[in-house]
């Protein structure tokens, strides 16, 4: 690390936890963050301005005015924009040191399966079952860890999935079956710091995977209740005839 990395970064090396080695290898890392909408939005700001050093931001839609009230990588000026474009040149201003590549192709496992290889971490950003379980194929095939979130009108949740680690489920030993897709926040609404509530809390459990501090939610499930301001823990277990990971530890 250079001087102005040290600085930069000097509150986060002071953690025990972290340290210069840990911060090193945040910035030796690559996380690939799908989605930058609600979740996607401080996820993708909290790792560039972490240290992460490259981020490949994934999303084919584009910024629109009734995004802008809980998606906070856009701006007013950038409606119409991809906004993988527009979350990457937040990126940019924010911390011009890391490397941010945008794909706006639309989202199939023979495409993205080339940039899973290339993370060390997913962070899955996305608002579909189709996309949350092709995501979670590719995870288990590649051995990729994924960081999992989800938002709605006043509820959240956030779990960690490991596929190195014999122990963990993965997001079809949670939801064998896809569920209702009109369940959505452009149907249901959503209140905006929700999602900055379960985005950041993505991007903590990223780098705490990326940096080897504390323990991640694997075999976890953290649900918000923000209307009562409550955190409730379930545990998880993996099923051993889930359709996606039953038998890759056999």
């Amino acid at each position: 690390m250079n001087d102005q990395q040290l600085i930069r970064y000097s509150r986060q090396i002071m953690l025990p936890q972290i340290d210069y080695a840990g911060q090193k290898r945040l910035l030796d890392s690559h996380a690939l963050v799908v989605g930058l909408g609600g979740l996607g939005s401080p996820v993708a700001l909290y790792l560039a301005a972490a240290g992460v050093g490259t981020l490949t931001l994934a999303d084919f839609d584009y910024v629109e005015l009734s995004n802008l009230q809980r998606q906070i990588a856009h701006t007013t000026g950038r409606i119409d924009q991809l906004k993988a474009e527009s979350a990457a040149a937040a990126l940019e201003a924010l911390n011009p040191e890391i490397r941010i590549e945008s794909v706006t192709e639309q989202f199939t496992p023979e495409v993205f399966k080339q940039y899973v290889e290339r993370a060390d971490v997913i962070v899955d950003c996305t608002d579909n079952f189709a996309s949350r379980f092709a995501l979670n194929a590719l995870s288990i095939e590649t051995g990729t860890p994924l960081v999992s979130g989800a938002a709605i009108r006043f509820e959240g949740q956030i779990t960690v999935f490991d596929p190195r680690r014999e122990e963990s489920p993965c997001y079809r030993c949670l939801y064998p079956q896809a569920g209702e897709e009109a369940d959505t926040c452009s149907r249901n609404g959503i209140l905006a710091p929700v999602v900055g509530m379960i985005g950041t809390a993505q991007a903590t459990e990223a780098i705490k995977m990326l940096t080897g501090a504390g323990e991640p939610l694997v075999g976890r499930l953290l649900l918000l209740d923000a209307l009562q301001m409550e955190w409730r823990q379930i545990r998880l277990r993996r099923d051993p005839r889930c359709p996606a990971c039953g038998g890759i530890h056999q």
